[in-house]
């Protein structure tokens, strides 16, 4: 019945197929050897056009920064992703961070995640890829990562994701990232420049366990209270900012002698608001332009710190920030051996308009010499809250009897506190005289033999010059 169908032998189908193969192979090669490199992409392009335009898919491309600043999709997806458990991913990424008890887990490079979200499909893809960053003459070649997730799903349902899908993933991230939140101690890379080139973050961090406290705090009761309240009232007050047209940020100046408790109150107020630190070195730091990168990639609910700025910038030079050259540093060339951050380039992150990009940023400086700043940097709306770290006072000894002795009262307090009003002793002293004992009477001794011996030296010292 079938014989007389004319059926194409397989010998024909196989001839056929790879005439058609050498066919293409030759078009393919005379296209690369006559078209400019341009019309091949384009046509490439345009092929792979045409038949994505078959596809009931559609790809949505989240990158991990958008500009300078982070990329907040990117962020939660990572956090809700990584308690995801698919199939098609074969390598994850497992940490547990030092003093934590829960496992942080990520998407492997280049691995693949289904979720199911109210009975839709939707696939992930996180994609890695390394670029190269600089390639000077004589300089070795350095790779960055560039990472994005791809997002894969039926075109019809693009309304659902922006709408439902994506303001769900924040929530989850966000609830993620806070039942197993810890604070950051944020520190610039050695080569800040790998985070600017590559869009990756310049700043590296471990978590922050500081024990201070406001509870542990050997500072006056009075400027304690002054200080919490002041941070209260300012994390409280968004809408009120917002209302007035001021940015959301305050600033501390933290001023006094060596060793009379700065680093430990700036750690108090991270503990006692939950906020992480980013330490600004000034140092490290070329030009205005790359501190204002620095600065713009640091996380809201934050706090800034810059040490001793009376010896991070060069104040007289950034009176006249207008008229002195400015240096990029560009790699694989030589950095100055000067600072040229600006005072004026300093002042308009604070106050100017780059003060506005984040919210709840609070900026401490510390110094030893108040007198050596500029006075635009102590005026309101830039150093707001003026702290004077003192010498230690009898309040301040008190409290830190209580913790490295466990006493509050003893018949040696009277005679501490008479000397302390005659001799300058910072609380790092005292610390360190309370170390030396687990007894009080015998260490409290130590410590008034250690006041003695103190007045007698500061009694001496007129005589001597």
């Amino acid at each position: 019945m079938f014989s007389d169908v004319n059926m194409p032998s397989a010998k024909t189908v196989v001839s056929t197929a790879a005439s058609v193969a050498a066919s293409a192979m030759v078009i393919r090669s005379v296209a690369r050897d006559l078209l400019p490199h341009e019309m091949q992409h384009y046509l490439l392009w345009s092929i792979r056009g045409f038949f994505r335009s078959f596809s009931p898919e559609v790809t949505i491309i989240i990158e991990e920064f958008d500009g300078l600043a982070g990329n907040q999709i990117y962020k939660a997806a990572e956090l809700y992703l990584g308690n995801k458990i698919s199939p098609n991913t074969e390598i994850y990424r497992v940490s547990l961070p030092v003093k934590e008890s829960k496992m942080c887990i990520t998407m492997g490079r280049n691995q693949e995640i289904v979720d199911i979200f109210q009975g839709l499909q939707f696939k992930w893809r996180q994609v890695t890829r390394e670029v190269v960053e600089s390639k000077e003459l004589g300089q070795p070649t350095k790779l960055a990562e560039v990472r994005h997730f791809q997002l894969k799903f039926h075109k019809k349902h693009k309304g659902f994701v922006l709408n439902t899908y994506f303001p769900f993933i924040l929530k989850e991230g966000y609830n993620v990232q806070e039942s197993r939140k810890a604070l950051k101690l944020h520190t610039l890379q050695h080569d800040p420049y790998r985070g600017y080139l590559s869009g990756s973050s310049c700043w590296s961090s471990i978590n922050l366990r500081h024990p201070a406290t406001f509870d542990t705090m050997a500072m006056d009761y009075d400027l304690k209270k002054a200080v919490m309240d002041d941070l209260n009232r300012f994390v409280s007050r968004k809408d009120y900012y917002a209302k007035v047209g001021k940015a959301w940020k305050r600033g501390y100046l933290l001023y006094g002698p060596p060793g009379t408790g700065k680093s430990s109150l700036v750690a108090a107020m991270a503990n006692y608001l939950n906020f992480s630190i980013y330490d600004l070195g000034l140092s490290s730091i070329h030009h205005d332009a790359e501190l204002r990168k620095v600065l713009l990639s640091t996380e809201n609910y934050s706090i800034l710190v810059v040490e001793d700025i009376d010896c991070s910038l060069d104040l007289n030079e950034g009176k006249d920030a207008e008229t002195q050259p400015q240096s990029l540093n560009l790699p694989g060339r030589h950095a100055p051996k000067t600072n040229k951050v600006t005072l004026s380039g300093l002042l308009n992150f604070i106050d100017g308009l780059w003060s506005s990009c984040g919210d709840a940023r609070i900026i401490v400086f510390t110094t030893n010499h108040k007198d050596k700043l500029d006075p635009a940097l102590l005026r309101p709306g830039r150093m707001d809250m003026h702290i004077h770290m003192s010498y230690c006072t009898p309040c301040g000894f008190r409290k830190l009897a209580s913790n490295y002795l466990g006493v509050t009262e003893h018949p040696l307090f009277s005679k501490i506190e008479e000397l302390m009003a005659s001799v300058s002793m910072t609380p790092a002293e005292v610390g360190e005289q309370l170390l030396k004992g687990d007894e009080p009477d015998t260490t409290l001794r130590g410590l008034v033999e250690f006041l003695q011996a103190k007045k007698r030296e500061s009694l001496a010292e007129p005589a001597e010059t």
